[in-house]
């Protein structure tokens, strides 16, 4: 029957028969297998059918048994050479193709230098020790190592797997899984599996340690920084000066700049389609941390699936995925030769990948309009959305729409039949901190608190409430969710959902696995590596502990913030380790090449370095504690204990007492006139030494580059380089 079955998807691909037979020679089974199949082809002949698996279709059955190699090389997928990890020589990896009730056996065989590796299957429904997140539920993966991963399929639809190890998913490291469904539960002529990517040269281990020094390159480097010459520009001063007066940082819809948007691993991907054809694309949203805009040339895009799940077809203009969704969509081709586009373009707008479907003349799309990011209207009309059905419908019709969650609606009733007592109800929110790049539910990190128990048989109803002004796609391993969206008994089942900005989401899920600890975390995969995560136990044992993988809990950072002028030199370098800081600060004078004898006779030899710890609290506060060694005319050396405070407007400021009686405090504040040109000022005053002031301004010339130039109180004008690492 399985030989059979082979033959029959052959057949279905309209495939010719010397095709047949070489697909037939070429594939694993052993001669007798090959033998048998070329008679029941004879058997079967190649009459066509309406639907046409891909190629891909081919497996290994009964078993559906894969093999699956990890390593690195090196690849140009955004046009400069650069290594990648690669899943059997390729990234994305292979499409992993099944039927519902398969077992599986898939053996990950781990051929990295000096490190491990994992794979989790997202979405599916798997014992607890083969979801793969290594060190929680599997083992990881060592170089050289292999592991089988063996589980029946208890479901059906379009899925992905990725490594869970560090920040490899960004490296490459990720592939599509599709189940057929034992019956066909929708029609469509062809298929395609899309795998979206983000694509950086730079390694996502600097990246993220960028991230967490509140670096602004990012935005600078995609247009996308926020100053008064383009709030001018925009009629938006006075939305610049409320946000500073909220002491809220600069808003940004993505973290990380891109240097390529990726389809199947290329930018612009052609397909295959004819004249009158229903399409079916399954989209993975495989990005580390980039929501894709989905939208067709010929107009709209029809969702017939969303996480593996079948809804009740519905038609949207425009598609926003978040990262770890899947959505299935039907392309009704034109009736004349003509290619379509489909393009998948980044929320912030930095860039685009294009799906090519046929060939003729292009209908092509359009990208969206840009956010205006010195509003926070597209934001908070995302919360309100998510909190308000009839918004929420509105939405999927604009430019720009939201998650078209409030549209979903399941093919069948998802009900859990649980009596109310045995529901319980959680809220979390999301919370986070984009300057000190800290993430977590709320206020508390993975490391600080990780563990949520759950009882076998109760019903979870988890508010997600969202305080930040970023977009959190959160995932829930090991189980679906019913998304409460409005829709009743056929609330869509997921098992990623988008909570927007301002917004909430409810979710239901009935705790019914056997056991084990399943990870719940944010996708965006730098959020997670922050700290976004917690772990929902079966365990009722007290003494329970969760395995965490080392890198999720608090790595540490070194970063270097230096100005080196003509005149002086000052700066900072630092250890930082989830809420604590580790610093060295220095003062020290430089005899002046300007010749501002008036101030230089005296301070070009001054030297205050500060040694101390520092902990971070929340948004606005912290406290430091140090020993400060003086060489000022007039100073000692001491020890000294503080906090910093962030006032309206960004304001920072800084006081602290030493250990001889004397007070300090210190006001900072910079002004960014244009993406790579800011002012800044700081003012100071010590019950001991008396006041100075600088003034100046920066010019941005590189990541790790920059051109300042100051007039400092005590050692005059300056001229010089601001080094950053």
């Amino acid at each position: 029957m399985a030989i059979q079955k082979r033959l029959v998807n052959c057949c279905r691909s309209r495939m010719t028969p010397i095709m047949i037979i070489k697909s037939a020679l070429a594939s694993p089974l052993k001669l007798p297998a090959q033998a048998a199949a070329l008679a029941a082809l004879l058997a079967t002949g190649v009459a066509g059918q309406d639907r046409l698996p891909t190629p891909e279709a081919a497996k290994t059955p009964p078993d559906a048994r894969y093999e699956l190699i990890i390593s690195e090389t090196e690849a140009q997928p955004a046009g400069t050479l650069t290594p990648v990890l690669v899943v059997n020589g390729s990234s994305p990896g292979p499409v992993l193709r099944f039927t519902e009730g398969d077992k599986v056996q898939i053996t990950v065989k781990n051929r990295l230098v000096n490190e491990e590796t994992s794979i989790h299957w997202h979405g599916l429904l798997v014992p607890n020790q083969e979801d793969g997140v290594p060190y929680l539920t599997t083992p990881p993966i060592p170089p050289g190592g292999e592991r089988t991963f063996a589980f029946t399929l208890r479901q059906s639809g379009t899925y992905w797997y990725h490594s869970h190890t560090g920040l490899q998913e960004q490296r490459g490291v990720q592939g599509a899984i599709v189940i057929e469904p034992r019956e066909p539960d929708v029609a469509f002529d062809r298929e395609h599996v899309v795998v979206l990517g983000d694509w950086t040269n730079e390694n996502p281990t600097t990246v993220m340690r960028w991230l967490m020094r509140g670096s602004e390159w990012y935005s600078i480097k995609k247009g996308t920084q926020q100053s008064l010459w383009g709030a001018y520009q925009r009629g938006a001063l006075g939305d610049y000066f409320e946000r500073e007066g909220d002491r809220m940082p600069p808003m940004d819809l993505s973290d990380v700049s891109y240097d390529a948007f990726l389809a199947n691993g290329k930018r612009e991907l052609p397909l295959a389609a004819k004249p009158g054809e229903r399409v079916l694309l399954r989209f993975v949203n495989a990005g580390a941390s980039t929501y894709f805009f989905l939208a067709a040339g010929n107009g709209n895009l029809t969702i017939v699936g969303s996480d593996g799940q079948r809804v009740e077809p519905v038609e949207v203009r425009r598609l926003l995925v978040g990262m770890a969704e899947t959505y299935d969509v039907i392309v009704a081709m034109p009736a004349d030769a003509s290619t379509v586009e489909v393009r998948a373009t980044a929320q912030d707008g930095s860039g685009h990948a294009s799906l090519l479907l046929g060939t003729g003349p292009l209908q092509a799309v359009a990208d969206p309009p840009r956010a205006n990011l010195y509003s926070m209207d597209e934001m908070l009309q995302a919360g309100l959305a998510s909190m308000i059905p009839k918004r929420a419908k509105e939405s999927a019709t604009t430019n720009r729409p939201f998650a078209p969650y409030a549209l979903l609606r399941a093919t069948r009733d998802t009900s859990i039949a649980a009596a109310p007592a045995t529901i319980r109800k959680l809220t979390m929110r999301l919370t986070g901190d984009m300057r000190r790049y800290l993430w977590g539910f709320d206020n508390e990190t993975l490391s600080e608190n990780s563990t949520i128990r759950v009882k076998k048989g109760e019903v979870l109803r988890i508010e997600l409430i969202n305080d930040t002004m970023m977009h959190h796609p959160l995932h829930l391993h090991g189980h679906f969710f019913r998304l409460l969206n409005g829709q009743g008994e056929r609330a869509p089942l997921k098992h990623t959902v988008d909570v927007p900005p301002m917004g909430k989401r409810t979710i239901e899920w009935l705790a019914d696995e056997e056991g084990g600890d399943w990870f719940f975390h944010c996708h965006l995969l730098y959020h997670m590596d922050a700290g976004m995560a917690r772990v929902f136990t079966y365990s009722q044992d007290p003494q329970h502990e969760v395995q965490i993988a080392p890198g999720l809990l608090d790595p540490a950072y070194v970063f270097l913030d230096a100005t080196i002028q003509n005149h002086m030199t000052m700066g900072r370098a630092m250890v930082m380790k989830g809420r604590n800081d580790f610093f060295t600060r220095w003062d020290v004078g430089l005899p002046s090449a300007l010749g501002d004898t008036d101030h230089g006779s005296h301070h070009d030899r001054d030297i205050e370095v500060d040694v101390g710890w520092s902990r971070y609290l929340d948004q606005n506060w912290a406290t430091e504690l140090g020993f400060r060694y003086a060489d000022v005319n007039g100073a000692a050396s001491r020890s000294f204990a503080g906090v910093r405070h962030r006032l309206p407007y960004l304001v920072m400021s800084n006081l602290s007492v030493d250990t001889r009686g004397d007070f300090r405090i210190t006001l900072d504040k910079a002004f960014q006139l244009t993406d790579r040109v800011s002012v800044f000022g700081s003012v100071e005053y010590d019950t001991n030494t008396y006041g100075e002031w600088i003034a100046g301004f920066d010019y941005v010339m590189s990541q790790s580059i920059g051109f300042s130039a100051s007039y400092h109180s005590d050692h005059g004008y300056g001229l010089g380089l601001v080094l950053t690492f």
